[in-house]
């Protein structure tokens, strides 16, 4: 049996734990990293073989969410976990970037790293445990891998930087940067900042450098103790033999077409007629595979050689020069925002769609976060590259996508001052480059165009590097071209005041903290441009929504009336839904946002809401309407679904009148509420009741104006004199005041709730036989008939 070891080192007050021999020892490699209560179990194999004219690196690199890992049972039909959600994309390509680069060249052999997230704190995120976990996994296993790497997370709170931040202190940090790296160069940078300065974010580079250089020690520690011995690998005999011919047979005309005016098309058709060319000469020579590798590397070693010894660019701008820019707003008549953002050949329409709170985004994963109210969607379909590609959205659109929606998070309103859900959706039409931001800048056009609050506006730039031969040459605003020859890819976006989003890829073994810093400070000065392009096409937000965009209101009722509004079975909440064509969200703290296409229907619900959760006060007066009329009184609702009482009293003081000579269903009345009593009833007076003599009487809004106990409802005794006294025995109309006013206490039965069965019987709800019985219901029998 395989002896279990572990390696560990104290990051920040926790212990990084890396355990191996325990688990999955069939692996090539397996490593089961914990930091706290979170648990990654990584595994990395590789197949023994390259498949025949593999001329590519097939590494794959997969996240898989379990959710008992929470404690949590899938919400999915089949009760089980399904393709993998966003966050575990996001962990796979984080991941995936930095140790790509780190296999040798000419490794062709499939290569598959598999993360499987097995226990979760809510106190630790665990995509850094996968990268760290990848890298020793691949660090000790017999595949060709031999450049470990650490990751760690840098937040900045309070002023100061923390490593591994947790999920609460993320809440309130400034920045969440994750840095890979193997303590001497950086290999990978992934954040999301609130307008954070160049300079803060330097030195967390920094720190993270150090923090990564003790882990990739600690690897290497494992790696002397466990590491199995490497494969070996052969140079690839016929590549280079290619290479060799295709550089003889291409002289300069590679350069030559890289100079050709007329942009993108024009120079890729050139340099499609070259290869096809050189195919058909050398095929008997090379395999195609092998000629196909030979001439990427050639127009690569072109692109570069223009660079490093020309200070020549493709399209012959200066290093830091930006391609021209196009925008225009409201491209879309009916869209709630929209905007088309053109930089050189790349191009993005960015549209906005407002919706009710109700909209938000449901999330099942195993991250603390339940719900989003911004979401931007990224589509970059195969005509934008002039290709033939199936539709669909893969890694790189859900990848794009949210690194967009991290830059434009910072600078959006609360849900508290804007009461909506937001969703973007980024088009690529065309591409040359640096699509994803692009999309930053489109969407924050789209969002001032939809009148959108935003705090500043937001733009982004993708800078690149070539390097060799001592040389280093920083890109700003690269193209299809250097990005795809170069050696990094740094998209950087923010406000006038700071970063709020950073990604950065490298393609060569890694970059110092000196290159970051100058091509961030390259990279302010092109924001600024672009910052001041847009504000010429939309300087500020418009002052009033779409009139396509739903309107929302917001109020604030008790949470004890929250039952109130929402009605058994939600029966009152959907009612008023249907009545007004609204939407209405309910929150736990007693918030409720009602939306709708216009704003009359919302303040019709916004009033129904108001006067639903309104306590009622004795001596208040309101205008109510007759309900229904029984020969006791009139049931009179004074607000949605609360009524009161104004007995037969009120009307008339000849008691055999018929209330129905007074009133009529329908009717309106102005009432005063003179008694509200124990079981919460409300007793009724007319605002302006005839007294005996016609005329209105002295009064007429006091309690003991309700009614009497002919039919009113029980109430504390008047002071002598002021009513009639009526016998007792003349109330067995009381039994007709039933209906929906019984139901806060069923034990009160009859036609008020339910029947007063048994004992106590009568025209109230039942009988009241047995030693009770009477007139009032039936005959009072035995002691007290």
């Amino acid at each position: 049996m395989t002896q279990t070891q572990e390696f560990g080192l104290d990051l920040a007050g926790r212990r990084l734990s890396m355990e191996v021999g325990r688990t999955a020892r069939l692996a090539q490699g397996a490593v089961t990293v914990r930091y706290g209560d979170t648990i990654v179990l990584v595994t990395a194999c590789a197949s023994k073989q390259a498949r025949p004219g593999q001329d590519f690196f097939p590494l794959t690199v997969d996240a898989e969410e379990r959710m008992y890992a929470a404690g949590k049972i899938p919400g999915s039909f089949f009760k089980r976990e399904g393709r993998p959600g966003t966050d575990a994309v996001l962990m796979a390509r984080m991941t995936d970037r930095p140790i790509r680069p780190l296999f040798p060249k000419g490794f062709y052999n499939e290569v598959q790293v598999i993360e499987t997230i097995i226990s979760v704190d809510h106190v630790n995120q665990p995509d850094i445990l996968g990268i760290v976990g990848a890298s020793a996994a691949l660090t000790i296993s017999d595949i060709p891998f031999d450049d470990p790497i650490g990751a760690c997370r840098i937040g900045y709170v309070d002023g100061q930087l923390v490593v591994n931040p947790t999920y609460e202190q993320l809440e309130t940090s400034q920045l969440d940067l994750t840095v890979a790296g193997t303590g001497d160069a950086i290999m990978m940078v992934e954040s999301g900042a609130r307008e954070i300065p160049e300079s803060v974010l330097v030195d967390a580079l920094k720190l993270a450098q150090e923090v990564n250089g003790s882990i990739v020690e600690k690897i290497r520690e494992m790696q002397r103790q466990v590491g199995k011995k490497k494969w070996e690998v052969t140079p690839n005999a016929a590549l280079e033999a290619a290479l060799s011919h295709a550089r003889t047979f291409f002289g300069d005309r590679l350069k030559e077409a890289l100079r050709l005016p007329g942009g993108k098309q024009a120079r890729s058709d050139r340099m499609s007629e070259l290869r096809t060319e050189m195919v058909t000469a050398l095929k008997e020579e090379h395999g195609e595979s092998a000629l196909a590798e030979a001439f990427h590397e050639l127009e690569g070693e072109a692109v570069r050689a223009a660079i490093l010894n020309e200070s020549r660019r493709p399209d012959g701008r200066t290093f830091d020069a930006l391609r021209p820019l196009a925008s225009e707003v409201s491209y879309l008549p009916r869209a709630h925002g929209s905007a088309l953002f053109t930089r050189g050949e790349t191009q993005v329409l960015s549209v906005v769609t407002l919706g009710s709170m109700g909209d938000h985004q449901k999330i099942d994963s195993l991250s603390p976060e339940t719900e989003k109210f911004f979401m931007h969607h990224y589509n970059f379909p195969g005509f934008s590259t002039g290709e033939v590609r199936r539709a669909g959205t893969g890694r790189r659109e859900i990848g794009h996508g949210a690194l967009a929606e991290r830059a434009i998070k910072p600078v959006l309103p609360d849900t508290e001052t804007f009461p909506y859900t937001i969703r973007i959706v980024s088009d690529v039409l065309s591409s040359n480059g640096s699509s994803s931001m692009a999309s930053v800048c489109g969407g924050i056009l789209a969002l001032m165009d939809a009148g959108v609050p935003i705090k500043s506006p937001v733009a982004g730039i993708a800078m690149g590097l070539v390097t060799g031969h001592g040389k280093n040459a920083v890109l700003t605003d690269i193209q299809g071209a250097e990005d795809h020859s170069g050696d990094m890819d740094f998209k950087v976006a923010g406000t006038v005041e700071g970063i709020t989003a950073l990604q950065m890829d490298i393609k060569v073994k890694g970059i110092t903290y000196v290159t970051m810093k100058s091509a961030l400070e390259q990279a302010r000065k092109a924001r600024l441009q672009i910052l001041e392009h847009m504000r010429e096409t939309i300087g500020q937000p418009r002052a009033e929504l779409s009139k396509f965009a739903p309107r929302m209101l917001r109020i604030q009722i008790p949470v004890d009336k929250i039952g109130t509004v929402i009605g058994p079975g939600g029966k009152v909440i959907r009612g008023m839904i249907e009545r007004y064509g609204v939407s209405i969200d309910v929150e736990d703290d007693g918030t409720v946002v009602v939306g709708s296409a216009d704003g009359d229907s919302a303040e019709q619900a916004i009033a129904q809401i108001r006067a639903m959760t309104k306590e009622i006060e004795i001596g208040e007066t309101y205008r109510g309407r007759v309900s229904r009329i029984m020969p006791f009184g009139a049931m009179v609702e004074i607000l949605p679904g609360k009524d009161g009482l104004v007995h037969a009293s009120q009307f008339s003081n000849d008691r055999n009148d018929n209330v129905e000579k007074f009133v009529k269903l329908g009717d309106e009345l102005e009432v005063v509420v003179a008694e509200i009593d124990h079981l919460n009833r409300v007793n009724l007076a007319l605002k302006n009741r005839p007294g005996r003599d016609g005329a209105p009487a002295d009064g007429d809004a006091d309690a003991g104006d309700s009614g009497g106990g002919e039919g009113g409802y029980e109430r504390q005794r008047a002071p002598r004199g002021q009513y009639e006294r009526r016998d007792r025995r003349d109330g067995g109309g009381r039994g007709d005041r039933g209906g929906d006013r019984g139901s806060r206490r069923p034990s009160y039965g009859g036609d008020r709730g339910g029947d007063r069965g048994g004992d106590r019987g009568g025209d109230r709800g039942g009988d009241r036989g047995g030693d009770r019985g009477g007139d009032r219901g039936g005959d009072r029998g035995g002691d007290r008939g």
